[in-house]
């Protein structure tokens, strides 16, 4: 997904298209997990993890070699909807698995930061990789890489031990996963990782434009991109490594306010080694919140319904990340490329507010 979302950016702004247009093909990564969350979150509770991941690497496999075969707008926006839709579903299962593994709290914040290692490192490499292959080969190269990803996917989720689920009742099958929006906990961390990962997104829609306009080489954006998701690692084995001594919703406001400062600077920056470590700040802030709303996640809903949980989270942050990218390439045109940045810190304010009135759950 992460070859994919920096080959396409990058190839519709190669084909002269503008930044709305960038911005759409974004949203489309958000469109088919906002369809499926639901389902997904269903089928990780009701038959454990491989199932779900195989469709995943199914639709990865067949986005990508959509993209290979032919270069087109279409065939690329095709392949944007199935890449996004195998990480979504994928990714649900991945997490309700993760979470099996922790027998308390303190053990869930370390599970679910070695679990975010893996999108950071994707991260990293994958902007670095796409861009020396599409300067020195071409786009059609690029995009190859992202065929091969599948498969090796799937070779790693052969080799863990199946734990199928406990049969369900017809009561349980029948809860609406809904339902779990009665609790006010959830509500509040579901709007909490609603407004970081479109904070997320503005720096993802953003960088690629900032680097094009400032004349940056597709090698000069993907090492921008990859410093985010260097540092977004970083902050993750420092979760791993202090998971005990750490409050989530602490090391959530503070992340909050750090994201909030540097979005509003992020446009001055000076040439490359000043977007670098711009996005090294940023990814540092936002690289710690994945773990800490999993753990939190966990913690406040039931354990036969933490799949449909995490389909919420899905659901919830996928329907962000489809319309913030348009609306960022739309904002971006008629004023300036870093109004996405400046709007997403705004929103991190006013999301101050929620966050002092979340209370941290008991174990």
């Amino acid at each position: 997904m992460a070859v994919t979302r920096v080959s396409a950016s990058l190839w519709v702004l190669h084909q002269g298209y503008g930044e709305w247009t960038v911005g759409v093909l974004l949203s489309l990564f958000a469109v088919t997990p906002m369809v499926l969350a639901m389902w997904a979150g269903r089928q990780a509770d009701k038959h454990g993890m491989h199932r779900p991941v195989g469709i995943g690497i199914v639709m990865a496999l067949s986005g990508a070699l959509l993209a290979l075969g032919g270069q087109g707008l279409w065939t690329i926006g095709l392949s944007c909807l199935l890449s996004g839709g195998a990480l979504s579903v994928a990714a649900v299962a991945l997490q309700r698995e993760a979470g099996m593994m922790a027998d308390e709290p303190s053990e869930l914040k370390r599970v679910f930061g070695w679990m975010a290692l893996g999108p950071a490192l994707s991260n990293a490499l994958a902007p670095v990789a796409a861009g020396l292959l599409i300067d020195y080969l071409s786009f059609r190269a690029a995009f190859a890489l992202a065929v091969l990803l599948p498969v090796l996917s799937w070779a790693c989720a052969l080799r863990i031990p199946r734990h199928a689920p406990a049969p369900q009742t017809a009561a349980q099958r029948s809860r609406p996963a809904w339902s779990l929006l009665k609790s006010p906990a959830l509500r509040g961390l579901l709007l909490l990782n609603v407004v970081l990962a479109a904070a997320w997104d503005a720096h993802s829609f953003v960088v690629p434009v900032v680097g094009h306009a400032k004349g940056l080489s597709a090698s000069a954006i993907g090492l921008v991109l990859a410093s985010f998701a260097v540092a977004a690692t970083v902050v993750r084995l420092a979760i791993i490594r202090w998971a005990t001594q750490l409050d989530e919703m602490r090391a959530l406001r503070v992340a909050m306010w750090m994201a909030t400062l540097i979005l509003i600077v992020y446009a001055w920056l000076p040439g490359t080694p000043g977007l670098m470590l711009g996005s090294a700040l940023l990814g540092l802030a936002l690289g710690s919140v994945q773990p800490m709303v999993l753990a939190m996640l966990h913690q406040v809903t039931p354990a036969d319904r933490h799949g449909q949980a995490l389909g919420l989270r899905m659901l919830a942050t996928n329907a962000a990340t489809v319309a913030m990218p348009a609306g960022f390439g739309l904002l971006a045109t008629a004023s300036a490329v870093a109004a996405p940045m400046w709007l997403m810190a705004g929103l991190l304010l006013l999301a101050q507010w929620p966050a002092r009135r979340l209370a941290k759950p008991e174990p």
